[in-house]
C-alpha cells in the first residue's frame, strides 16, 4: 500500500527574518542608491528553506500592530522597542513584493502579532492532518510544538549534518525542562525583558522549570504555594501572584484567528518572469543567474503539481 505524505506548510516569521537579514548582510544598494541588503538576505533565507524543506504551502507572516487584549492587560507591553532603522523600513515594501514573486504569500491581520497568526495557521493545518514547520526565533511559538508542528532553525553543517534542525517536543524539553504545553507557565514566571513583561525577581528559567515540573502549572503552584520549601521564594511568589497570572494570559497564543488567506491559497508558485525582472532591478547578479537557470524547471514542477 502506498503511503501518502502529509502536506507540508511552512510559516516564516517576517520581521524576525527582516531584522536578521538587515544586520547580517553588509549594506547593499541598487543603481538608484536604494538599500537592498535586507531584501537580498531575506530572499536567500527563503530559498534555503525551499531547498531544505520543500514545502507544499508557504507564507511569510507579519506583525500588524499589537493585540488589544495584551495592551489592555499591560499598557507598557513592547513599549521599550527601538524604532525600526530607516534603511530597513525603506526595504519592506520591495521586500514583500519579491517574497510574493518568489512564491510565498504575505499574510497579516490588523491589530495582531505574527506569533498568534502563525499559531492559528498551525492549528488549521493540524486539523487537516498537515505538517507545519515554523521558521522563527520567537520562544512563545514553542508552546504549539507537537508531533506535527516543529520549529526550523539553521546551524553550521557538522559531520553528517545538513545545516538545519527541526525542533520538536524533545528539543523543547531539553532546552526548557518542560513540555511545550507548559512553556507558557515557565515564561510567566520568568517574564520577558525584551517585551517589557516583568517576572518574579530572582526566578530564572531553570528555577521556573523546576517549579512547573513539580506543580504542573502556575495555577497549581499558587494553589499549593505553601509547599515551596524556601520561605524567601514563597514570599516572592505570593507577592507576584497577580503579575504571574497576568503574564500567563499575555503569553497565551490565540489559535483561532480568522485566516487572511486560506490554506489552499498558500501554494508555492514562483512567478519567474516578474521575479527575474525584480531581482535584476535590485542588482542581485548571482541570484538572478540562479533563478534564470532554474526557471524552466520551476514551470515544469508547477505543471505537474498534484496537490
Amino acid at each position: 500500500m502506498v503511503q501518502v505524505c502529509a502536506v507540508k506548510l511552512l510559516l516564516v516569521d517576517g520581521f524576525y527574518y527582516a531584522y536578521r537579514s538587515f544586520h547580517a548582510i553588509p549594506p547593499l544598494t541598487n543603481a538608484q542608491g536604494q538599500p537592498t541588503g535586507a531584501i537580498y538576505g531575506f530572499l536567500k533565507s527563503l530559498r534555503r528553506m525551499l531547498k531544505d524543506l520543500a514545502p507544499d504551502r508557504a507564507a511569510v507572516v507579519w506583525d500588524e500592530g499589537l493585540p488589544e487584549r495584551r495592551t489592555a492587560l499591560q499598557p507598557a507591553y513592547k513599549s521599550n522597542r527601538a524604532e525600526m532603522p530607516e534603511a530597513l523600513e525603506a526595504q519592506l515594501e520591495p521586500m514583500r513584493e519579491l517574497i510574493g514573486l518568489l512564491g510565498f504569500v504575505n499574510v497579516s491581520l490588523p491589530g495582531m502579532e505574527a506569533d498568534d497568526l502563525m499559531a492559528s495557521y498551525a492549528a488549521a493545518a493540524l486539523a487537516r492532518g498537515w505538517e507545519t514547520l515554523m521558521a522563527t526565533a520567537d520562544k512563545d511559538l514553542f508552546q504549539v510544538v507537537s508531533p506535527r508542528v516543529r520549529v526550523y532553525t539553521t546551524q553550521r553543517a557538522g559531520a553528517g549534518g545538513n545545516g538545519y534542525v527541526l525542533q520538536g517536543e524533545e528539543e523543547v524539553r531539553e532546552k526548557w525542562g518542560v513540555a511545550p504545553s507548559q512553556l507558557g507557565d515557565v515564561l510567566s514566571l520568568v517574564g520577558d525583558a525584551s517585551d517589557n513583561i516583568p517576572g518574579v525577581p530572582g526566578v530564572g528559567p531553570k528555577g521556573a522549570a523546576a517549579l512547573i515540573q513539580r506543580f504542573g502549572s502556575v495555577r497549581a503552584l499558587f494553589a499549593r504555594v505553601e509547599e515551596v520549601e524556601s520561605e524567601k521564594l514563597r514570599e516572592k511568589l505570593r507577592a507576584f501572584e497577580g503579575q504571574v497570572m497576568q503574564n500567563r494570559e499575555m503569553v497565551r497564543l490565540d489559535e483561532d484567528l480568522p485566516l487572511p488567506e486560506g490554506l489552499d491559497a498558500l501554494r508555492v508558485e514562483p512567478r519567474y518572469p516578474e521575479l527575474l525582472a525584480a531581482v535584476e532591478r535590485c542588482a542581485f547578479k548571482s541570484l538572478h543567474a540562479e533563478l534564470a537557470a532554474e526557471a524552466p524547471r520551476g514551470r515544469e514542477l508547477r505543471q505537474g503539481e498534484l496537490l
